[in-house]
C-alpha cells in the first residue's frame, strides 16, 4: 500500500463513493465490474477510477475488471471499516441525535457509546438506551474510557472549548458539525461538515444556471 503522504485527500474522498457504489452492486447480484463500467455509473473516467484504486495496490484484472466483492473487502480494509470505533457525542439537538439513529453508522462498526448535553432537562434521559450525561462530566469520562471518534454537534460558541476537551481526554479524532471551523493539533484528523455551507454552494449553482439561462442582448 502507498503510504498516507502520498495520498491526495481527493482521492481519500473518492474511496467511500466507490465503495459504497460496490456494495450496491454486490447487494444487486454483480460479481465483476469494469473500470469503464464504474465510471460510467458513477459519473468518472475509467483512468482516473484505476489510477485512485492502484495507489493501494493491484486488485484488477486486465480484460476481466474488478471483482465486485473482493474490491469492496479491500476498500473496507482501506478505509478502516474492519474494526469497530468507540465514539461519543457532544450535544444531542437534532443533528445530535440524527447522527445517534443513523443505522448504517452502527452497521459499519461506529459504535455510540456515550451523549453528553449542557441541557439539565436532558440529564439523565435515554436515546437510543444511551442516558444523556452532563456536559461538564466529560472530561471524567475520557479519563476512564478510551474513545476513537468524538462527534461535536455543540452550539458554535462552546464547539472549540469541547474540541479542546475532548483531544486533551486523548480522543483519536474529531467528526465536527458545529457550524464553526475549529483548531486542532495537527496529528489528530478533524473533518467539519457545515450543513449551511452545503446549501450555499447549491444555491449558488442554481442562481448561477439561472443566470446562464436568462436572455442576452444579442437575442433580441
Amino acid at each position: 500500500m502507498a503510504a498516507n503522504n502520498r495520498i491526495s485527500e481527493v482521492v481519500i474522498r473518492r474511496l467511500p463513493l466507490y465503495y459504497r457504489h460496490l456494495e450496491s452492486l454486490e447487494k444487486s447480484g454483480v460479481t465483476r465490474i469494469s473500470s469503464a463500467e464504474l465510471g460510467e455509473q458513477i459519473g468518472l473516467t475509467a483512468s482516473q477510477i484505476r489510477q485512485d484504486i492502484n495507489f493501494f495496490g493491484a486488485f484488477g484484472q486486465q480484460g476481466y475488471g474488478y471483482n465486485v466483492r473482493e474490491l469492496k473487502t479491500h476498500l473496507a480494509g482501506i478505509l478502516g471499516l474492519d474494526r469497530g470505533y468507540h465514539m461519543i457525542v457532544v450535544g444531542v439537538g437534532n443533528i445530535g441525535r440524527a447522527i445517534l439513529n443513523y443505522q448504517s453508522f452502527y452497521d459499519r462498526g461506529f459504535r455510540i457509546q456515550a451523549l453528553f448535553d449542557a441541557n439539565p432537562a436532558l440529564h439523565g434521559t435515554r436515546l437510543r438506551g444511551i442516558p444523556v450525561a452532563p456536559a461538564d462530566t466529560l472530561e471524567a469520562y475520557l479519563s476512564k474510557h478510551a474513545v476513537d471518534i468524538g462527534v461535536i454537534c455543540t452550539p458554535r460558541e462552546f464547539a472549540q472549548q469541547t474540541a479542546d476537551i475532548l483531544v486533551a481526554g486523548g480522543v483519536r479524532a474529531i467528526w465536527n458539525f458545529a457550524p464553526v471551523q475549529i483548531s486542532v493539533p495537527p496529528q489528530i484528523p478533524i473533518n467539519h461538515v457545515h450543513l449551511t455551507d452545503s446549501l450555499l454552494v447549491l444555491s449558488y449553482k442554481l442562481a448561477h444556471s439561472e443566470q446562464a439561462a436568462l436572455p442576452s442582448e444579442e437575442d433580441f
